[in-house]
Order: C-alpha cells, then sequence, then structure tokens
C-alpha cells in the first residue's frame, strides 16, 4: 500500500472517529436538555455555541500546531497574532464616518489584510528564534503579545485627528467594523440558497427554534468549512518536504543544519503561516459582531489553546480539532449548559459566598451548598481543566491522539523482518 494510500485511508478513519464523537456529544447534551425539561430554542442555541467554540478552538489549535507541535516552537503569544489580524481588519472595514474611522473596504479585502498583517507580523517576531530557544522564545512571544494588546489600550493611538477624521484603536472602548457574518447572510440570499434557509428556518419554527439560532447555525457551518480547509492544509504541510525539515527542526535542529536544511528560513516561513491563521481565527471568532475591544485579547486565550492542544495530542492534526471540541463542549460551555439544566428544574437560593455556602451545609440545607456550586460553575471550572491537565500529565502525557505525532522521516523506519533482505 502506497503512502498516499495509508495517509487517505487515516483521513477517512479520522474523520469518522471525529463524526462519531460529534454526534454522540451533541445527543448526550440534547438528551439531558429535553429530560430536564429544558426549551428546543436554549437546547438548539447551546449546541450551536458549543460547535461555534470548538470550530474556533479547532482552528486556533491547528495553527499553534503548526508552531509546536510540527516545529517545536514555543508560542504562547497566540493572542496576540489574534489581535492584529482582527484590528487591522476592522480598521479596513470599519465606516470613514464612524469614530475611530475606518477606510470602509469589503470584509473580504479586511480580512486579507488582517491575515497578512498577522503573518508579516509573525516572520518579524520569529527574528529572535534564530538566536534564543525553548522558553526564551515563548517570553518573546507573550512579551509581543502583551505589547499588542497594551498599545490598542494606549491613549496614544485611541484617537488621531487627520483632518476632520479621527482615526485609531479607540481604545479601552474599542472599534466597531462591518461584520463577517455579512458575508454569510449574503451568500444565504442568492437564489440558490435562500430558498435552503427558508426552509430551514421553517422546519426550525416548527419545533421552536427561533431565527437568530438558525442564522449563528449557518455562520458555523462557514466556520467549520474553514475547519476542513485548515486541516487539509496543514495535513498537505505536515506530509511535504518542508513539513519534513519542521519536524526534523523540532526532533533536532542541529541535526536538520547538518544536513544542509536552512532551518532559519525554514522556521520563519513556518511561523509566519502559523501566526496568519491565527490572525484569521481571531477575525472569524471576534468578526461575527461588529465591535472589538483589546479586553478580549488577554493571555488567557492562549492558555485555552494550549489547553486543548494539550488534550488533543501535540503533534497530530487530527488531535488539535479533537482537543479543541473536547476542550469547547466539556470544560468551555458544557458547565454553563448543566447550570441552565439546573436552575430549569430546581428553584434554589444559592449563598453569596463559600463561608455562608459552608455554613449552610452544617446546618443540613444540602439544596443550599449544591446551589453554590452549581451557581460558581464558571469559576469552578477553572479547577478542572486544571484536574484535566494533572491527570493528562499523569495518565497520559501525550494527549488523546499523542500516538498519531507524525515522525519526520518521509518512510516508517520500523523493522520489516524479512523484508528488509
Amino acid at each position: 500500500m502506497s503512502e498516499a494510500e495509508t495517509v487517505a485511508q487515516r483521513w477517512q478513519a479520522d474523520l469518522w472517529y471525529l463524526a462519531k464523537l460529534v454526534g454522540a456529544t451533541i445527543a448526550l447534551f440534547a438528551l439531558a436538555g429535553l429530560l430536564a425539561g429544558v426549551s428546543n430554542n436554549v437546547i438548539a442555541g447551546f449546541l450551536v455555541r458549543m460547535v461555534f467554540y470548538a470550530a474556533i478552538f479547532g482552528l486556533l489549535t491547528l495553527a499553534l500546531n503548526l508552531h509546536w507541535g510540527y516545529t517545536g516552537m514555543f508560542n504562547i503569544g497566540v493572542a496576540g497574532f489574534m489581535a492584529v489580524g482582527m484590528y487591522v481588519m476592522a480598521f479596513l472595514t470599519a465606516s470613514p464616518e464612524a469614530t475611530p474611522a475606518g477606510l470602509g473596504l469589503p470584509v473580504v479585502v479586511g480580512a486579507l489584510g488582517g491575515i497578512v498583517a498577522a503573518g508579516a507580523m509573525g516572520a518579524i517576531v520569529a527574528l529572535p528564534a534564530l538566536r534564543v530557544r525553548a522558553d526564551y522564545f515563548a517570553i518573546i512571544t507573550l512579551g509581543f503579545s502583551e505589547i499588542v494588546r497594551l498599545t490598542l489600550l494606549s491613549d496614544l493611538l485611541q484617537g488621531i485627528r487627520i483632518g476632520d477624521t479621527v482615526y485609531g484603536t479607540g481604545g479601552a472602548n474599542g472599534i466597531g467594523f462591518a461584520s463577517v457574518s455579512g458575508l454569510v447572510t449574503a451568500a444565504s440570499n442568492l437564489p440558490i440558497a435562500s430558498q435552503a434557509v427558508g426552509g430551514l428556518e421553517l422546519l426550525a419554527g416548527l419545533i421552536g427554534i427561533r431565527v437568530p439560532v438558525v442564522n449563528r447555525f449557518l455562520y458555523v457551518v462557514m466556520l467549520i468549512l474553514f475547519v476542513l480547509v485548515y486541516y487539509v492544509l496543514l495535513s498537505r504541510v505536515g506530509h511535504s518536504p518542508f513539513g519534513r525539515v519542521l519536524k526534523a527542526i523540532r526532533e533536532d535542529e542541529l541535526v536538520a543544519q547538518s544536513l544542509g536544511k536552512n532551518t532559519d528560513r525554514v522556521k520563519i516561513t513556518a511561523f509566519a503561516l502559523g501566526s496568519a491563521l491565527m490572525g484569521l481565527g481571531g477575525i472569524l471568532w471576534l468578526g461575527e459582531g461588529s465591535y472589538v475591544s483589546p479586553q478580549s485579547f488577554k493571555p488567557i486565550i492562549t492558555f485555552y489553546v494550549f489547553v486543548a492542544l494539550i488534550l488533543g495530542g501535540s503533534g497530530s492534526n487530527t488531535g488539535s480539532v479533537v482537543g479543541g471540541f473536547a476542550f469547547a463542549a466539556f470544560l468551555y460551555e458544557g458547565p454553563r449548559f448543566i447550570r441552565t439544566l439546573v436552575r430549569t428544574n430546581i428553584d434554589i437560593q444559592a449563598p453569596s459566598t463559600i463561608y455562608d455556602a459552608l455554613l449552610a451545609l452544617l446546618g443540613g440545607d444540602v439544596i443550599g451548598t449544591f446551589g453554590f456550586f452549581v451557581e460558581s460553575l464558571d469559576k469552578l471550572r477553572w479547577i478542572a481543566i486544571g484536574l484535566v491537565l494533572v491527570v493528562l500529565m499523569i495518565k497520559r502525557p501525550e494527549g488523546l491522539f499523542g500516538d498519531r505525532k507524525e515522525i519526520a522521516a518521509a518512510v516508517p523506519l520500523s523493522a520489516r523482518g524479512d523484508d528488509r533482505e
């Protein structure tokens, strides 16, 4: 069997596994909601939101996997590249009459500009990678991310008057722009698509699902298509000669250099490509709305993406997608849905502090203590994330799909017994 056939079979198996995982998770949450008496619109809204975040984290995790999983470059500045892409897109598409003003260009042009800007910034940031390694490079990327966020917050760039027009970042107030979701709206208004969308809205209305949920579902469909494009693109990169050099750098850069590979150029190219994809991920995430502020790009975003990649397994594109979905479904959005289930069935008067909750428990008020923890699920999920990371590091440090980590060699190097003769 040829390598191409082997890769094709693995893709098919991975897609089938992912389809089963997504289908089973959606069925589990939908059944739990129906049994708890939650309305169809609330259930559908949660499922669409869950898949939305799963797609977003899948996109960002795939991009990070190119840096860390393939090349071994420890990038903890994901949020910074997202911010560059999003703010350039916002400036290019914002109305010239707004404050701060923009150039009023089409969304597609703005998105392309944001991708190019994020990629160019990635190439600049990658230059120190030629002189530093591992933890030091991580510090550089973290510093870059915070420099971007604090620059966007600064009064110096908040508003710059040129003639009668004020340009700038808007500081803490942020900046408005043309929403990316307008592309989906325009596509759904085409003659062929409009009938299908109308039928979908009619069917959804019959089971109590409102139009805004349907509209967001259409946007999520576009995100899923981007995940497929990312997956195919990065899988092709990984199996190309360029990708094999990346993995050789990850294993031992000195050996790759001794074989005549220009590792400096390869690392800069890979980092620029991954940064551009992160910029696009930021655009697709925050571009659904029509407003963005620097507070959307805190370092915690980078932490989310790393948790998703660790969960799925670095070095594996399939693991990246699975990790993004598992993180979004069970750690990011799942606890909030559990709170909705409880609120629907139990009228809880929860204590305001953990001290009051413990006093209530000592007094025999189990429901009140339970209510406190339910109402605190947004905060308690951080504990859950920490526990998951600890368990993974002990039981399966390579992640769920760590066994799929791609080697640098173009052919299998395992012994083949008598076939070696």
